[in-house]
């Protein structure tokens, strides 16, 4: 089953590292966050990937092309320049680098990579989100609803540590971070039929899947959520970024099932 994997948009919102490179590029632990979803579905069987690229797609398009060699070794005749590759560690992974456009919007991407899909089912997730999920229970909850989209639902972290009191200002607790204000969000991993095309006609362009796609398939009742209240984490900010390079660090961050 291929994996499709939005990596085109500018990343503004952490434009200290986005101006240099694409969102998907910047590194946790010494690798791109493509690098580190990209293993999470290898880990549970998924190795044919087909990346969106925009926002200087080259940076990607040269990680990938030089990707066995950074993780060979080699022998090299100063010479004559020649190179003997002695042992590599890449993984059997096959990726798709598909250009589709700068200003395209995610709806338009993913249309313009239809062609690489084909009539198969597939999965759909976001440059810049990890996860622990287990990607082979959230295919069994699709097969069980027999809908077009399975979205993976999650109950973000809060912003803020939270006081409980009791009525006299006493603090009985304090929790650091709990969950959201109890509304689930779009965490993507995403599973998705191939009539999920039917939702991306005409010009998509200036879509975002979020919007009409979505919305539409939710009003076909063709769209279920899979509750997941395990680790999930995006990379919106800058302080995101710092916080997964602190779980990296630790020697057991969560999403790493590898």
């Amino acid at each position: 089953m291929k994996v499709v994997i939005f990596a085109g948009g500018l990343g503004t919102r952490i434009s200290e590292e986005s101006h240099l490179k694409p969102k998907p590029m910047i590194e946790i632990g010494g690798k791109p966050i493509l690098w580190h979803i990209i293993k999470i579905y290898e880990s549970h069987g998924f190795n044919d990937f087909i990346i969106c690229l925009g926002y200087k797609s080259y940076v990607i398009k040269e990680y990938f092309m030089n990707y066995y060699l950074h993780n060979a070794d080699v022998r090299i005749n100063l010479k004559d320049n020649s190179t003997e590759i002695l042992q590599s560690g890449s993984e059997d992974i096959r990726v798709t680098l598909v250009e589709t456009g700068l200003e395209t919007k995610t709806a338009g991407r993913l249309k313009r990579v239809k062609k690489y899909i084909g009539d198969e089912r597939f999965m759909l997730t976001y440059g810049d989100g990890l996860s622990d999920i287990n990607l082979n229970d959230l295919l069994k909850f699709h097969d069980s609803h027999g809908k077009i989209a399975t979205v993976t639902s999650i109950l973000p972290e809060g912003k803020f540590g939270a006081i409980m009191t009791d009525k006299d200002n006493n603090v009985k607790q304090f929790m650091e971070k709990p969950k959201g204000d109890g509304h689930w969000i779009n965490g993507g991993f995403f599973v998705l039929e191939s009539k999920v095309f039917d939702y991306l006609n005409d010009d998509m362009d200036d879509v975002m899947w979020e919007d009409s796609p979505l919305h539409n398939l939710t009003n076909s009742n063709e769209l279920v959520a899979y509750k997941y209240e395990g680790f999930w984490k995006c990379m919106d900010a800058l302080r995101d970024k710092v916080e997964l390079d602190k779980m990296w660090e630790s020697g057991n961050p969560k999403w790493k099932k590898w």
